[in-house]
């Protein structure tokens, strides 16, 4: 038996930052979040809640639309 270890891309949030040149600490500094939590909604390991993508968006000063990762 294989297990596919691959991870779907879901949020944009590691381009994001980059786009905005912020860090995954300062982004858990102003989320009073965990930078572990960051990274791995980063690598899109796990994802953030709506709210806290709305949060995110609300920062960046960008629609939550930005943070994701289109389907179509």
């Amino acid at each position: 038996m294989q297990i596919n270890m691959s991870v779907k891309a879901i949020n944009r949030l590691k381009a994001v930052l980059a786009e905005q040149g912020k860090t995954n600490k300062w982004l858990a500094g102003k989320l009073e979040k965990n930078e572990t939590t960051v990274s791995r909604w980063c690598t899109n390991e796990v994802q953030p809640s709506l709210e806290t993508l709305l949060q995110i968006s609300e920062l960046f000063n960008i629609d939550i639309k930005q943070l994701l990762v289109s389907n179509k």
